[in-house]
């Protein structure tokens, strides 16, 4: 048997345009991603404490200046807070949640989230506050 070089196929694969889409995606993600990051505006009050090292994402529970409440950027009647945190931290091992909560709302509101969020099981409740300067 003769082989003829002309019925030989090329069995390598050219990478080069999958690379270039790659590289492509990489920049178009790069520079929309700290665009995509937003949330509810919250005039935070401003202490001297530390920060607080969390093993796990803490949930975050912000309530606004309007004292309107949103578990991560849904908004919650306070009626709601509780059965919703009870089923979120169903089954982590770290209940963990992180409060913000406007410097401008009355006290009064803010220990109503609280107690609530304490009723449903959380174990390590954070407050979020701005440094001094």
């Amino acid at each position: 048997m003769m082989t003829n070089s002309r019925s030989k196929f090329m069995s390598e694969i050219n990478v080069t345009p999958f690379v270039d889409v790659m590289l492509v995606l990489l920049i178009i993600f790069m520079v929309t991603a700290p665009m995509m990051m937003q949330g509810v505006e919250v005039n935070l009050p401003e202490t001297k404490a530390q920060s607080i090292k969390t093993k796990e994402d803490p949930l975050i529970l912000t309530v606004n200046k309007k004292g309107e409440i949103y578990l991560e950027e849904h908004p919650l009647k306070l009626e709601e807070l509780g059965a919703k945190i009870e089923t979120i931290f169903k089954y982590r091992r770290e209940k963990e949640l992180i409060l913000r909560a406007d410097k401008d709302i009355p006290y009064g509101v803010v220990i109503k989230v609280m107690a609530e969020v304490k009723r449903s099981g959380v174990t390590k409740l954070g407050m979020v506050t701005e440094p001094l300067e």
